[in-house]
């Protein structure tokens, strides 16, 4: 069951895409990760049976974690203790550094990418701010496109309807189990009908309609108006989103998140513009 503050949309943005966080089901993932594809691979408890392995610690004793050198036990239990500990108790950002490093300087390369995948899909899953890219951890979602959103949300509180669908469309990018690409992208397109449905007054406008209108009231650039007609071309036409028989297999959350980012600044630039030129909303 979804929390009050996630209900009602009072959760923070950037705590639900982890931007400057990461909580226990992504650290914990990263670390299953990590089990899989490298502390498995020690056998007999020992670290020195495992020439890989073996470099691999001292180069993280060394230039990542810069421990002392003679610490390094090479029984496998005393160090996975050592370094579950550190794992679980540094910061967010430690642990992007910590895989980005396993990553980049294991002799086996296959087994890097394996993991590199592997890893990209767990990040998605739980909703990360960052991905590996050319076998770096990086940002793909901005504070910027963060403050987009909570911005739209915190401006719409007054008209339900786009609120509604805003706070919908973040649910279902989401959720974690089982997110719903398609759906936030028709709930994100839908926010923006709202919006101009209510600055024109004219509930049976069509979006087309509502933009043309608008753009005689607040000098709405024709270049930007051309740029949402076409997104709700790419929603609604025959092979839209909204079409039943989509391939909903090429959606991804990169997708969604343009679509979630794109119609909140939208929205945030209505209200403004709206405001400015009297129009009451």
């Amino acid at each position: 069951m979804k929390s009050f503050s996630q209900r009602e949309g009072f959760k923070p943005v950037k705590s639900v895409i982890q931007i400057n966080s990461i909580d226990n089901e992504l650290r914990n993932s990263l670390w299953n990760a990590l089990t899989l594809f490298y502390w498995d691979r020690i056998e007999d408890q020992w670290i020195s049976t495992n020439n890989n392995m073996n470099i691999l610690f001292k180069l993280l004793w060394v230039n990542h974690l810069k421990w002392q050198l003679d610490n390094l036990d090479i029984f496998w239990p005393n160090t996975h203790k050592k370094i579950k500990t550190y794992f679980f108790n540094c910061e967010w950002y430690d642990v992007y550094d910590f895989i980005e490093f396993i990553a980049n300087n294991y002799e086996d390369e296959s087994m890097n990418q394996a993991f590199i995948i592997f890893c990209n899909s767990v990040l998605e899953s739980e909703l990360s701010a960052y991905r590996f890219v050319d076998k770096k951890v990086t940002q793909i979602t901005s504070e910027e496109e963060i403050s987009e959103i909570e911005e739209a949300l915190e401006a719409s509180k007054p008209l339900k309807a786009v609120n509604t669908h805003l706070r919908r469309s973040l649910e279902l990018l989401a959720d974690k189990k089982t997110p719903d690409y398609r759906n936030s992208i028709k709930e994100s397109i839908s926010a923006i009908e709202s919006i101009c449905k209510i600055i024109t007054h004219d509930k049976k406008a069509t979006l087309v309609q509502t933009l043309t209108e608008i753009e005689s009231k607040v000098e709405l650039h024709p270049a930007l108006k051309k740029a949402f007609i076409n997104l709700y071309g790419y929603t609604s036409d025959e092979q839209g989103i909204r079409h039943a028989l989509i391939d909903e297999s090429k959606l991804d959350f990169e997708d969604a998140k343009f679509m979630l980012v794109s119609c909140s600044a939208f929205i945030n630039y209505l209200i403004t513009k709206a405001s400015k030129a009297s129009i009451k909303i």
